[in-house]
């Protein structure tokens, strides 16, 4: 494998790790600075967001600098700030230790995939992508649960230390691998945010964020929603959220041939239908460890799958604004996670941590009325295109 595209692919794996990592150790931070469950969901909040607000607007503004100086740069910013949380003195200035780690996010992220796209010809970009990529999927299945077992076995400070190991491991591999990558066409704020006025392509972009805001309604709060199965156990705790990430992995490695035999339309409708029914059945589900493997394999496998439709099917509207597009997904998932904190630190007092799945289920029937509206006008626009109409795009 390149060394290139392997160090790249660490970085994401790093801040992968970062975004879901926090959910593994909630009640140790919790009391730690004495704080409730859903203050201290805040901290994934606040790294979401500044994610999802910054990535697009550093890749515009930054559009100039060099790669290399830009990925090193935005490594050693994300690994202070991990450093930082870890001996944070209060919870305030945790969460500001949190928003500056989604500013070294932001500025590695987007640079990582466009210099992955730049460091090979254009016939093999797309398995390019698909190696960085992989660094953020296999964080979910490998990165956040051994950062939940370090935090259980030790302490939750220990966890962030291992992040921001993963951090600098990451930028040493840049500083000692990486050439200069050639600088991308620039394309200014206002270009990215363009598609936006495509009614298409903004329900589907609405569709990956409310369907991320119900997942992570969930996992954000994972180890109080799944405490009777987990049992204080991190071991337990550590192999559920391997579960959950392996099944979103091995559902984004398989969606791909299915997406090509049966049309993206029926895997988005059908994964949602699926962790609609696997989110309504948390309450009772979540009680026993036994019922709890099954569903956390099967609602890892549904969330997390729903995002290679989601991406083939704004390429297959825009192919030209595909690096655009498929930027403002990933700004419009981070937004999602950041929406699911807040959701779920307001439901935990009005139904109970146990409860969470409902608030999920719910966000998954929203997305997939979001996903037909989508369909809908996907529809009429192509019917447009050979006789004349009003329907706008």
């Amino acid at each position: 494998m390149d060394r290139r595209l392997l160090v790249l692919s660490i970085g994401m794996f790093a801040l992968g790790t970062d975004s879901f990592v926090v959910a593994g150790v909630l009640p140790e931070i919790a009391r730690h600075f004495d704080v409730s469950i859903g203050a201290a969901g805040q901290m994934t909040t606040i790294y979401a967001v500044t994610f999802a607000l910054l990535s697009p607007t550093i890749a515009a503004l930054a559009a100039g600098v060099s790669r290399k100086s830009m990925l090193i740069a935005g490594a050693a910013v994300f690994v202070l700030a991990n450093l930082a949380t870890a001996i944070s003195p209060t919870f305030a200035i945790a969460l500001l230790t949190r928003a500056l780690a989604g500013v070294g996010a932001a500025m590695f992220s987007p640079t990582a995939t466009g210099s992955a796209a730049m460091l090979v010809p254009p016939e093999r970009r797309g398995y390019a992508l698909s190696i960085v990529v992989a660094g953020l999927t296999l964080s979910t299945a490998l990165g956040s649960p051994a950062g939940a077992v370090i935090g259980g076995l030790g302490d939750w400070r220990y966890t962030m230390l291992f992040v921001a190991a993963l951090g600098t491991a990451a930028g040493l591999g840049v500083w000692a691998f990486l050439t200069e990558v050639p600088l991308p066409p620039a394309v200014s704020l206002s270009k990215r945010l363009a598609p936006l006025a495509d009614l298409r392509i903004l329900l589907t972009l609405a569709t990956t964020l409310v369907n991320l805001s119900g997942i992570f309604t969930v996992y954000t709060y994972f180890a109080v929603a799944f405490d009777r199965a987990i049992g204080n156990d991190a071991l337990v705790l550590g192999t559920l959220l391997v579960l959950w990430g392996a099944g979103g992995t091995v559902a984004n490695l398989a969606f791909g041939r299915l997406i090509d035999r049966i049309g993206s339309r029926m895997v988005i409708l059908s994964t949602l239908v699926v962790l609609a029914i696997v989110s309504a059945s948390m309450p009772w589900t979540s009680a026993s460890l036994w019922t709890a493997v099954p569903v956390v394999a099967i609602w890892g496998a549904a969330g997390w799958g729903l995002l290679v439709p989601q991406q083939y099917r704004l390429v297959a509207l825009a192919p030209s604004l595909a690096p655009v597009l498929l930027g403002l997904n990933t700004a419009g998932s981070f937004f999602g996670m950041s929406a699911a904190g807040l959701i779920g630190a307001a439901a935990i007092p009005l139904v109970g941590a146990h409860y969470l799945g409902f608030v999920g289920a719910g966000l998954a029937v929203l997305a997939f009325i979001l996903a037909e509206l989508a369909t809908m006008r996907i529809a009429a626009a192509e019917n447009c295109r050979t006789a004349t109409c009003s329907v706008p795009a």
